[in-house]
């Protein structure tokens, strides 16, 4: 009456269990792996062919964060913008645009303007510095 291969068939699904945790658990960790390994290495913006936010002269800009320095932080940090003006110094990878907004870029453009000429500069805002009391821009593009 009593079936002797039924202990054999219990070990054998007690193993079964014990592999189907397995493989849950190799499957949630390989998940995790690649939500995290996408989160850390998320693909960098093109600043150079993303539209500006925001578009300004570079006083207006000066303007806008002497006025509420925390607000305009909160608005245009990490934001693509345009900024409009007249060169005041230029160095090998970044250029100041009237002594109010400085503008970093990745190739030289030493070579491309010269001081008091006119610019339109799109780049990413990466906040203000209150000690030279300018604004940063980095991965700048000239648009003019």
């Amino acid at each position: 009456m009593f079936n002797k291969t039924a202990p054999i068939i219990l070990g054998q699904f007690k193993n079964l269990t014990w592999t189907m945790k397995k493989l849950i658990v190799l499957i949630v960790i390989i998940i995790i792996s690649i939500l995290g390994y996408n989160y850390v290495y998320k693909e960098h913006r093109n600043i150079e062919q993303e539209m500006p936010e925001y578009i300004f002269t570079s006083d207006l800009l000066d303007t806008e964060f002497k006025s509420d320095l925390i607000a305009s932080e909160q608005k245009l940090n990490n934001k693509t913008i345009e900024v409009k003006g007249q060169i005041t110094e230029i160095n090998d990878l970044d250029l100041t645009i009237d002594n109010v907004v400085f503008c970093q870029f990745k190739t030289s453009v030493k070579d491309i303007f010269k001081i008091n000429s006119y610019v339109i500069v799109k780049g990413r805002c990466i906040g203000y510095d209150e000690l030279l009391e300018q604004v940063k821009l980095d991965q700048c593009a000239i648009i003019n």
